[in-house]
């Protein structure tokens, strides 16, 4: 418990403490640059004598690592020393000029380049030492890591003495009675002393109100905090599980402040001798898997008829309560024996026979909790369910630890155990907890009454919440695993040193800024984006496809400048990127000349506009309109309703008829055909009533009727009539059609249909057959 609070506090300074590269960009060395590399230089030479010996102790390994830690970060710093000199430097040489290729220059000239060059050689030196400096003691520092884990490997892979031999119980057995006599005789010591004295009369009142306040928290204060949370959980508001949650954390806190008051009070008394004040220190981190292990199991496996997101059965969630509970109260128990023991000498067989019933008594419960854990959940009225696959893999890998680190242990792998049975449990209660933030943010995110409006970036914050709580609990997993902070220290500082591309450095930092001036700049051209779509351009002449057309420019156009402070920001060198811009370029010409040609053709689209969003066109045999038109494409809706997307190369290098461009004046034809013998003057009065009448027709230039020819089984009028509104032509169509076939049945004119006679050239060669 008290790594997961390590990592929890560690990750929080690292955040805070890590310092910007940038600031140490325009920095000179220091004058005592030279006193640290000589001070550098003694502990490098040391640490490599002590890399290649293999009785070297642990403790040793750690102060000289961390000496070396210090060093590397002042070498890291000091990297990027006269940063800005060099950038003024370079500017001068390159401002002289290349030389020429004869070698033929002015004196003059090949002076002040021959100065500037070796200044710039002056001001590289303290940048290549502190880069060579850095690069030793990182190697250093990573040999000690490595001789640090093959240490610690040795020691979990070496068989020890077996816990079952009569002389190491018996040892084990004598170590406990000693350490019971040994406290009770310091006590006893402790109180006659004081009291001959009177300071234990002066210290009782002070410590009496620390016990009853203690006391007090833990037994009433739990309690209180408890019916309040039971009150409020009838309430109905949005926030109810997160404010559930954090009543359960204050009824998690007051115990323990509760176990921090008593622990003060006892040591207030000043009674206790060396053996019995490592017991007295120990009750807080005892105390701590008590109640921890009781909150949690509780919101695990809550009470009452309502199974939680687990949906566990009742008789199901009160074996996992009492399992947990008594997991904590074996792991309390042995760790005030331990704080006892550790200043006591035991050989390590009585060490592994102390050891071996706490591995017992912690395997059979954790395997009956792995049980536990495994069990299908049941139906639940109260909410949604979890499906159950996380928790039979949880559980399966808990029931076969538990089995293992037991069995290990009796053939003397006690360390091992140790190292597989403690982390595991620590470890489930961990993802116990990871569960429980993850369903308070699915609870508050996600109410089920309106799942249809629970969309869009909404409904991915339960993701990228439960994403940061996975990579927040990358560190706790790994100092529950014997992870020392020293190697997440180490990790986190070469992430933070970044990648080198050429004289640039990378870092982390970096990437953020450009993530950060970039999303400024996107979101700020967004709402430019905004402002002139919906504030200005409304108020302008332009049409519609003129607005999209800037409103898209100028979308593109800042999305690039964007990018270009961002990579800038960044400390990128533009330059560096020339080699990239070459084999991109050859890409293009070989595989992206499609897309680029349609790219092109967009741009073109928007600046020339020929086609505009609204415009009814035809391109390539389709029809309908314009709907988008975007980088690569333009989206068109048909007049059937589905989109079609069509490449912008197409309408700029196709043939594309437009019929809304411009206005939307337009020419309906109407073809008739009336039969022969009909009366053509009276058949052209009629078609031109009928198109003079329609309320879209316009009267300049007024609709013409013409008699288009004598047809197979017609004679052939068309009416042509300019319309407003073109996109009415279907519609405007079939009203003429149906005036026209009301007026033909009235004035008796016949609309013919084709007919055909059959004659029979031979019909005497036919014969009557009759069925038999």
């Amino acid at each position: 418990m008290i790594r997961v609070l390590t990592a929890f506090l560690l990750l929080g300074l690292l955040t805070l403490a890590s310092p910007p590269a940038a600031l140490a960009q325009d920095e000179v060395a220091p004058p005592t640059a030279l006193t640290a590399m000589e001070e550098f230089e003694r502990i490098a030479r040391r640490a490599e004598e002590l890399a290649g010996r293999k009785d070297v102790s642990l403790f040793a390994i750690s102060r000289l690592r961390a000496e070396l830690v210090t060093f590397r970060d002042e070498f890291l710093q000091l990297t990027n020393v006269n940063a800005g000199r060099l950038a003024t430097v370079d500017a001068q040489i390159a401002a002289l000029g290349p030389v020429p290729e004869n070698g033929e220059e002015a004196a003059s000239v090949a002076t002040r380049r021959a100065e500037l060059i070796a200044q710039r050689q002056a001001l590289m030196a303290p940048r290549l030492l502190a880069q060579e400096a850095h690069a030793r003691a990182s190697g250093l520092i990573s040999e000690f890591d490595i001789q640090s884990l093959q240490q610690q490997t040795s020691e979990l892979t070496d068989r020890g003495p077996s816990p079952f031999s009569p002389s190491h119980i018996a040892g084990a057995v004598q170590a406990v009675w000693q350490l019971m006599e040994v406290i009770g005789v310091e006590i006893s010591a402790g109180i006659s002393t004081k009291s001959q004295s009177g300071q234990l009369a002066d210290a009782l009142p002070r410590a009496l109100v620390l016990f009853v306040f203690g006391i007090a928290l833990l037994g009433a204060g739990r309690r209180l905090v408890t019916r309040w949370r039971t009150h409020y959980a009838e309430s109905a508001v949005r926030w109810k599980p997160l404010i559930l949650f954090f009543f359960s954390i204050v009824q998690l806190i007051v115990p323990l402040i509760g176990l921090f008051v008593l622990t003060e009070a006892l040591q207030s008394l000043d009674i206790f001798g060396l053996r019995s004040a490592d017991v007295v220190a120990a009750i807080p981190m005892a105390g701590a898997f008590v109640i921890i292990g009781w909150w949690l199991s509780r919101l695990v496996f809550p009470i009452g008829e309502k199974g939680g997101y687990l949906g566990y059965p009742e008789p199901t969630r009160a074996a996992g309560r009492f399992l947990s509970s008594s997991i904590t109260w074996v792991m309390a128990v042995g760790a005030l024996f331990g704080a006892g023991l550790r200043t006591m000498e035991m050989s390590d067989g009585a060490l592994a026979a102390f050891e071996w019933p706490f591995l017992l008594v912690l395997g059979l419960l954790f395997w009956r909790l792995g049980r536990v854990i495994a069990t299908k959940p049941a139906g639940s009225q109260h909410g949604e369910v979890s499906t159950g696959r996380l928790r039979g893999y949880i559980g399966r890998v808990a029931t076969v630890v538990a089995i293992v680190s037991p069995s290990i242990a009796v053939f003397g792998y006690t360390a091992a155990a140790m190292a597989l049975l403690g982390p595991s449990i620590l470890s489930v209660a961990l993802i116990g907890v990871l569960f429980l933030l993850q369903q308070i943010v699915h609870d508050v995110t996600g109410p089920p009454e309106k799942e249809d409006d629970f969309r869009g970036a909404f409904a991915l914050i339960p993701v990228f919440v439960g994403f940061v709580l996975f990579l927040v609990s990358l560190p706790v997993f790994a100092l529950i695993w014997g992870a020392r902070v020293s190697d997440l220290i180490e990790l986190w500082t070469r992430f933070s040193e970044g990648v080198a591309l050429g004289e640039t450095r990378v870092s982390p930092t970096d990437i953020l800024m450009f993530v950060v001036v970039f999303a400024v700049g996107y979101l700020l051209t967004r709402f430019i984006q905004g402002l002139l779509r919906k504030s200005v351009l409304p108020r302008t002449r332009l049409d519609l496809g003129g607005q999209n057309a800037i409103v898209a420019g100028l979308g593109y156009v800042g999305i690039i400048l964007a990018a270009i402070i961002a990579i800038t920001s960044a400390g990128i060198d533009l330059s560096n990127l020339a080699i990239v811009a070459g084999a991109l370029s050859v890409g293009i010409g070989f595989g992206l000349q499609n897309i680029v040609s349609n790219f092109v053709s967009g741009i073109i689209l928007l600046i020339e506009r020929p086609v505009s969003e609204g415009d009814w066109i035809e391109v390539g045999g389709q029809m309908g309109y314009v709907r988008a038109i975007s980088v690569r494409s333009t989206r068109i809706e048909t007049f059937d309703r589905t989109d079609v997307i069509i490449p912008n190369a197409d309408l700029v290098s196709g043939q594309v008829t437009n019929w809304t461009r411009g206005n939307l004046v337009g020419r309906v034809i109407v073809p008739v055909g009336v039969a022969y013998g009909s009366d053509v003057d009276k058949v052209t009065e009629i078609l031109r009533g009928i198109a003079e009448a329609h309320p879209l027709v316009i009267m300049t230039p007024p609709p013409a009727v013409l008699f288009q020819g004598f047809g197979a089984d017609s004679l052939d009028f068309e009416i042509r009539a300019i319309l407003r509104d073109v996109n009415y032509v279907l519609v405007t169509k079939s009203e003429m059609n149906h005036a026209i076939a009301r007026e033909f049945a009235a004035a008796g004119i016949e609309i013919p249909f084709a007919q055909r006679d059959i004659w029979l050239r031979n019909p005497e060669v036919l014969k009557d057959v009759t069925p038999t």
